[in-house]
């Protein structure tokens, strides 16, 4: 679209991202982002349902389901998140990290790539489909506000929330920032799974001078450690890289030098492929710990399981709007953490695309106001395609 165009939709779109990147949302706070978001799909003829869940100190959590249409064609749904992590030091920001400033053309604020700016995007997309004519179908927006903290009270139970009134959708597009150099160079289509081991070794505590009186935790530990971390996994698969294990803390505390220490203690993840599960890693974990420290404590969680939406009609659907708009045609990618887009899948296809992510999470985070534009008219077009082939 021509560079005058676009730069309306950006200015269209900014307002409503700078008035959610003033909501100091950092998770679980709301800060007010979820009514913001609220008046602006209600003056569209959203329905607008507040769902609340959890209680301190990972809660409560404010949710938000908005939905428009009917049940006589395909159900759409755009999902995302309001929360944002913390600030870090606030002092290292060029600007207040929540007044949203616009400098050298750059949207700068926590939460402006990571995803208040899609949210806006999606807004401005959903008001450019309904002024062409109500579709022949329903038009939903699933919004959590615990997609940056442990995750527990916001999507998970929200899907269940909306099976439980039959609003499941179709097809579901996720606004996380996808794009890696420029706007529309990847779309995810799938997520490595991911768990947690939290590793307890007893020993005895003795005199160093007396090992035979005593029994070292750090040996058993190093040993578990050293089988686990040799395993290869697998060597990845055409739409995965391999599967990665990795010892991310080590703690003994033992602060004499003449004292061998009861305990040892050692935390790990594995980022994990479709060719695993969670229950199954987990499995083997427990496994090798047993073998190496009977009375070992092993604390595992997982965060949630692989999956892929097979490349076919919705990721083609999506890969040429974003084509249309920006000229880019899109990696289908697996790569990056883990998102919503994990919980989603159970009910239906899923797929990711937003804004380019190098700077979320860091300070003086931002997002290119002209990006804001083509990434809106991305998603009007991709709700173009999906309820006028219905």
């Amino acid at each position: 679209m021509a560079e005058a165009a676009n730069a309306a939709v950006s200015s269209e779109v900014l307002p409503l991202a700078q008035a959610l990147i003033r909501c100091p949302s950092i998770t679980p706070e709301d800060a007010g982002a979820q009514a913001v978001l609220a008046e602006a799909l209600s003056e569209l003829g959203f329905t607008v349902h507040h769902v609340r869940y959890g209680a301190a100190p990972d809660g409560p959590v404010d949710n938000l389901v908005a939905t428009i249409g009917n049940n006589d064609g395909p159900h759409f749904a755009f999902a995302g998140h309001t929360d944002v992590v913390p600030t870090g030091d606030r002092a290292a920001w060029s600007v207040d990290p929540f007044e949203a400033v616009v400098a050298d053309g750059q949207l700068v604020g926590r939460g402006a790539a990571d995803m208040k700016g899609a949210i806006a995007a999606m807004v401005w997309a959903a008001r450019a489909r309904l002024e062409a004519g109500l579709p022949q179908g329903r038009l939903s927006f699933l919004i959590t506000g615990d997609e940056e903290g442990p995750a527990v009270h916001g999507t998970k139970p929200l899907l269940d929330w909306l099976e439980a009134r039959g609003l499941v959708p179709d097809l579901c597009l996720v606004g996380e920032p996808t794009s890696v150099q420029r706007l529309g160079d990847m779309i995810k289509i799938g997520r490595r799974g991911s768990v947690n081991a939290w590793l307890t070794v007893r020993g005895a505590q003795g005199h160093v001078a007396y090992p035979h009186r005593a029994h070292n935790p750090i040996t058993d530990l190093v040993a578990i450690l050293a089988e686990l971390k040799g395993r290869l996994l697998d060597e990845g698969t055409d739409w995965f890289q391999p599967s990665n294990l990795e010892v991310t803390d080590i703690a003994v505390g033992n602060p004499a030098t003449n004292v061998i220490p009861a305990l040892a203690r050692a935390r790990l993840n594995i980022r994990f492929n479709d060719q695993h599960s969670g229950t199954a890693l987990e499995a083997w974990i427990r496994e090798v710990v047993a073998r190496h420290a009977r009375s070992a404590d092993v604390d595992v969680r997982i965060s949630g399981e692989a999956f892929l939406t097979e490349p076919g009609h919705f990721s083609a659907l999506v890969a040429d709007a974003v084509r249309e708009v920006t000229g880019q045609t899109p990696e289908l990618s697996t790569s990056g953490g883990t998102s919503d887009a994990r919980f989603i899948r159970r009910l239906c296809p899923v797929v990711e695309f937003g804004l380019p992510g190098q700077s979320m999470h860091k300070t003086d985070e931002h997002a290119e106001v002209d990006d804001l534009g083509a990434l809106a008219q991305v998603y009007a077009r991709i709700l173009d395609r999906v309820f006028e082939a219905a």
